[in-house]
């Protein structure tokens, strides 16, 4: 797979290591710009844009054959991973040099979604609220209709996955959490991570009620919770 991917190719920024971004694994992060949505509680908000800075991928495949036997794997983040029409390539080209790859995606492109995953061994899916009120968070029209494409393309690939959600109040009310646990209950999803948004730099407290855990885990199962 060498040379697949486009010399031309610009990755934003790399963490060179994490413990948290691929579970289990020892993992690099790198972070492609570009973003179709404009989230109010994205964490990367200078990487929604498409920049013509960052680091060229010839300059990175040299850095990752320094790092074999250090690191298990690479993360793809951003941004939006879909964004890029070079995902799948940049997929393709770190298994072909023996590194795990992990993306962090909320498939705002379905179609770059399908295309990447039989190159990936893991994907973070962020779901941000019942299909239907997608354009609230997003605000883009039809949002909603793509992530709901991508969650499906997702769970019939049979890639290993973990389903989450970040809580803001302003934004997802009691009925909207509701309404969306009864939506991924819809579309087979058993296993499901509620996380705090970030604020000033650290994550806000989870101030969910037992009655409403109760009822959400009717819906989907097996919760967890991220803060």
């Amino acid at each position: 797979m060498d040379g697949i991917v486009p010399e031309t190719l610009r990755v934003a920024a790399v963490q060179p290591f994490s413990p948290l971004d691929f579970p289990g694994r020892l993992a690099a992060v790198f972070f492609l710009a570009g973003c179709p949505w404009r989230c109010p509680y994205c964490h990367n908000p200078e990487l929604q844009r498409r920049g013509r800075g960052g680091l060229p991928w010839p300059r990175l495949a040299a850095w990752l054959e320094a790092r074999r036997g250090l690191l298990d794997a690479v993360v793809i983040s951003g941004g939006e991973p879909t964004a890029s029409p070079h995902l799948s390539a940049l997929a393709a080209a770190l298994r072909a040099r023996g590194f795990a790859v992990g993306l962090h995606s909320a498939g705002a492109v379905p179609e770059r979604l399908a295309a990447a995953l039989p190159y990936l061994d893991w994907v973070g899916f962020d779901v941000k609220a019942p299909f239907a009120a997608y354009a609230r968070i997003t605000g883009r029209t039809r949002s909603g209709d793509a992530a709901r494409r991508a969650l499906d393309i997702l769970r019939e690939s049979g890639v290993a996955h973990e389903i989450r959600t970040t809580l803001d109040p302003a934004l997802l009310d009691e009925a909207a959490l509701l309404a969306l646990a009864r939506d991924l209950a819809r579309h087979g999803v058993r296993h499901w991570v509620l996380q705090a948004r970030a604020e000033g730099g650290r994550a806000a407290p989870l101030d969910l009620s037992p009655a409403l855990i109760a009822a959400l885990r009717a819906e989907v199962p097996e919760i967890a919770f991220r803060h």
